[in-house]
Parts: C-alpha cells; sequence; structure tokens
C-alpha cells in the first residue's frame, strides 16, 4: 500500500482536561481534589526554580541599565577656597637699596561642568567657571594696601567633538546596548522556557500519580475476583463437585494479588510524595496527601505534520533565543568592523570670557558678559590617529566573525533538531493514540473472555487453573489500558512543548 503525498489530518490532543471534577485548592487537607490546572498554579507559585529564574531574569535586565548609562548626562562641580601669604626682597641695581613685599592672597573658584556621550559619535562638554582673586599686602613695611583692584572674573565653554570614521554611527558605538538589549529579551524567553518546562515537569508528576491510583484500583479489583473464586472453590470442595487440590492455587493467587497491593500502595505513596514535593518544595509541613481529580481526555484538533513544524519554527522560545543571540553576534562584528578604520574627529569649541569686574559690580557683570557673549572665542579643527599594523582590532574582527558564524551555525542546528523533536512527538501522539485504542479494545475481550471461562468452569468445562490464568490476563489488559492512556497525555504534553504552545493551552501568561 503506497503512502499518499499530503499526510492525512491527525487527531492531535491540544489540552488535558478535568472530567467534571471541581477546581479544589491545592493546599487543601489530606484527600482534597487536587485538578491538573491547580497543580500547575501552585507548583508556579511555590517552586524555587521559577524564582531564581526571576531573579535571573532582573539581574539581565539591570545589564541593559547600565549600558544605557554610557549614554547618560554627566555633572560635575568643584568649590575651592583658599588663602596663601608670600613675600619677596628685589634690588633694583647693584649696591642699592633693597625692595621688600608682603602679599596675601585669596582664592575663590567654583566650576560646574557637564558631559553627554552620542549614540551617533558625538562628544558634547560645557563648563561654566566663575573665580575670585584678591590680593593685599604691604611695600617696605608701609600701610596695607590692595594689590588686585578687579577681582571678579570667569569664562564659559563648549566643546563637541563628532567621530567621523571609527566610533560613527550607533551600530558602531551603540554595541554593547544593543548587545544588553538583546540580552534582556533572551532573559525574558529563558524564563518563560523555565515555566514551560516545570509545567511540563509537574503534568508527568501528576499524571504518574493518576496511573498509580488507577493501578491501586486496578489490583484491588483483581483481589476481590481471586477472593470471589476462592470462596466459590471452598464451597465446591464443601460439596464435593471440586477436589480440595483446586483450592490452593486459589490461595496462592489472592496471595500474589494482596503482595501487588502492597506494591500498588507504595508506588502510590512515593507518587504522592513526589508531586508534593514539586508543589510545595520549601514547605516543612506539606498537605499529607492530595487526591487527582483529573483523568486523561482529548480534545482534537487537525493537524498535518508540514503544519505541525512550521508552528514549531515560528514558537518555538529556544529559536527566537538563539535569533537573539544570533543579532547580537552580528552587533558586535559590525562594531568589530568599525574598529579597524583610522580615528578621525571634527571637533569645534567656544568660549565666552569676561572682563575683570571690582567687587561692586560682583559676578552679575561677570555672567552679564558671559550670556551675552561679549568676548568670544572659536576654534575648529580635525584630529587624526591610526595604528601601523592595528592587529588588536583585527583580531577582535577575526573573533567577531567566528562567533557570528557559530551562532548561525548554532540557530540552523537549532531548527533542525526542532523538526526533528516535532516529527517524533507528533509520531509518539498518533501511536499513543492507537495505542489506547488497541488496549481499550484488549481489555474488553480480557473481560469476556474472562467471563465464558468462568460460565465454562461452572458447567464443569474447564479449569480453575484456567480461570486463574484469565483472571491473570484480564489484570494485565488493565494495566496496559491504564499505562497507554497515561502514555498519551505525556505525549500530548510533549506534543504541545514541541509545538510551543504549551502554556495557551493551560491559559497561562507569564509576567
Amino acid at each position: 500500500m503506497t503512502r499518499p503525498l499530503i499526510l492525512p489530518a491527525l487527531l492531535v490532543a491540544f489540552s488535558l482536561v478535568a472530567q467534571e471534577a471541581p477546581k479544589a485548592d491545592a493546599g487543601a487537607p489530606a484527600g482534597a481534589k487536587l485538578t491538573l490546572q491547580a497543580a500547575i498554579e501552585t507548583s508556579l507559585k511555590n517552586n524555587l526554580q521559577v524564582q531564581i529564574a526571576v531573579e535571573t531574569r532582573d539581574y539581565t535586565r539591570a545589564g541593559l541599565t547600565i549600558e544605557q548609562g554610557a549614554f547618560d548626562w554627566n555633572l560635575n562641580s568643584s568649590l575651592s577656597i583658599g588663602k596663601s601669604e608670600d613675600a619677596s626682597r628685589t634690588q633694583t641695581f647693584l649696591g642699592g637699596p633693597f625692595t621688600s613685599s608682603e602679599t596675601t592672597t585669596f582664592n575663590r573658584s567654583f566650576t560646574l561642568g557637564s558631559t553627554k556621550a552620542f549614540g551617533w559619535g558625538g562628544n558634547l562638554s560645557l563648563s561654566y567657571a566663575p573665580t575670585y582673586r584678591f590680593s593685599k599686602g604691604t611695600v617696605n613695611g608701609g600701610p596695607e594696601t590692595p594689590f588686585t583692584t578687579n577681582p571678579y572674573d570667569g569664562s564659559f565653554s563648549a566643546t563637541y567633538s563628532q567621530s567621523l570614521l571609527r566610533g560613527f554611527g550607533r551600530a558602531a558605538t551603540e554595541s554593547r546596548l544593543i548587545v544588553a538589549r538583546k540580552s534582556a529579551q533572551a532573559a525574558d524567553l529563558n524564563f518563560q522556557l523555565s515555566i514551560i518546562s516545570l509545567v511540563a515537569s509537574t503534568e508527568s508528576l501528576y499524571w504518574d500519580l493518576v496511573f498509580a491510583q488507577r493501578n491501586l484500583e486496578n489490583k484491588q479489583q483483581a483481589l476481590a475476583l481471586a477472593q470471589k473464586q476462592l470462596k466459590e472453590n471452598q464451597i465446591r470442595v464443601q460439596v464435593g463437585t471440586l477436589a480440595p487440590i483446586e483450592v490452593t492455587s486459589s490461595e496462592a493467587s489472592v496471595a500474589q494479588r494482596e503482595q501487588d497491593i502492597i506494591s500498588a500502595e507504595a508506588q502510590v505513596l512515593n507518587a504522592k510524595d513526589a508531586l508534593i514535593r514539586a508543589l510545595y518544595p520549601s514547605s516543612e509541613r506539606p498537605p499529607a496527601g492530595l487526591e487527582p481529580a483529573d483523568s486523561p481526555s482529548i480534545k482534537p484538533l487537525e493537524l498535518n505534520e508540514a503544519t505541525a513544524e512550521k508552528q514549531a519554527l515560528a514558537n518555538r522560545l529556544e529559536l527566537k533565543t538563539a535569533r537573539l543571540d544570533l543579532e547580537s553576534k552580528q552587533a558586535l562584528e559590525t562594531a568589530a568592523n568599525n574598529r579597524i578604520l583610522p580615528q578621525l574627529d571634527a571637533f569645534a569649541s567656544y568660549t565666552g570670557n569676561a572682563a575683570s569686574q571690582i567687587p561692586s559690580e560682583g559676578l552679575t557683570a561677570v555672567n552679564k558678559d558671559l550670556t551675552k557673549g561679549t568676548y568670544p572665542g572659536y576654534t575648529v579643527g580635525l584630529q587624526f590617529s591610526m595604528p601601523i599594523q592595528n592587529r588588536a582590532a583585527r583580531g577582535s574582527q577575526a573573533q567577531a566573525r567566528a562567533n557570528r558564524r557559530q551562532s548561525e551555525l548554532t540557530l540552523r542546528d537549532l531548527e533542525l533538531g526542532i523538526t526533528l523533536e516535532v516529527r517524533q512527538a507528533f509520531r509518539n501522539l498518533d501511536a499513543s493514540a492507537k495505542g489506547v485504542a488497541a488496549a481499550e479494545k484488549t481489555r474488553i475481550f480480557r473481560e469476556k473472555d474472562l467471563e465464558a471461562e468462568q460460565k465454562k468452569f461452572e458447567n464443569g468445562m474447564s479449569t480453575n487453573f484456567l480461570v486463574l490464568s484469565k483472571q491473570n490476563d484480564l489484570d494485565t489488559a488493565k494495566s496496559s489500558e491504564l499505562q497507554a492512556q497515561i502514555t498519551y497525555a505525556k505525549a500530548a504534553t510533549a506534543l504541545e512543548k514541541a509545538l510551543g504552545h504549551l502554556l495557551e493551552a493551560r491559559n497561562l501568561e507569564v509576567k
């Protein structure tokens, strides 16, 4: 039989819903019914790995703020007050009289400035500097007189420089900022990935508990059948229609069923402990027991394999993270290419000066000269520099190029891996669905087979051994059917995770 070119639509489970079970509080006392959705929400609220992922995301976001700080305005200022005393002795000509003087100088200066770097490669520097300098003293021991008559002065300057080659443009100057921004976006995606992994893990533990409890119920039913067979055989022995040796086989079967129940009860306790620890990892006294309320069920959606692959390639967070990493490496490579260029800067500066002012005018007249530009000065120019070999920049360029190629290959490899993962998850779910149907048929046939064998035994047409064998076959069939259902539930989760739809399917919103 040839396979058609277009794959048939498959029924795919995209959510596992409760069988009319009320949603219970996950923190309820022992015996409380726990839905799958409540288990997921409790796990997300209490799990330490989620808290660690939150801190990691916040740490990475803070890195973006750090890089943005490179383009902040910087304010600087200084204030100084000083006093100095000095003296001198001079002789006008050899053998002539000496002239001596003593001087006391007072200084007060204040500087207020600001600098700013721009993303396109420019830098601006501003400075305002009023000053006060006054001197007084004596000459040849005479009366103290002022030596300075205009103590107030000041200046204002503004300088702008612009890179024309190396360091020109946002791609060159903001590469670290671009990488930090991409890293912050990747941190959000990684946080969502941690949530997805936790949801998938919680669901697996939940279904393990469902299996353990249903398996225990099956073992209890098998024990009831074995006990019923033993009781009937004992009656037949008493009335003389059955040999006493046949009771021994029935007693052995009952003992085996009791042993199976002991193992099943231990499995239930272990599964409960695993789920409780996942839901309450930091609680010293978690709930004593929780009863799962949901069963695996199918909410089908028609989807073919090709469409599933396209959805996965568009939605998987791992691919989005890899693309952000590639964009970061491309930004770093662009910046490295720019650093091999020579340094050529243009600059322009303005300086405003003020006339020295007498004490009665003070800083008012100084500031008036500066604001009106009474005594301006201008400077324009170019600066050029170039390393002769520039091996450091060329080495960095080669590293950046290799990192970019590595990211491209990693992205491609990840795309191929995800495509394979989707195909396998798709086929596993299809096989699991068929397995559930087959296991259900097997269980039905085993029930009918046991019923027929019991009637034959009652009519003397069969043996006790065959009846017990049919009971074993039915017990195995029930266990296989239950295992097929749980396998299907886990396969549905795996496919949703592979498609990148798990959070949406569980109605979860990551903030």
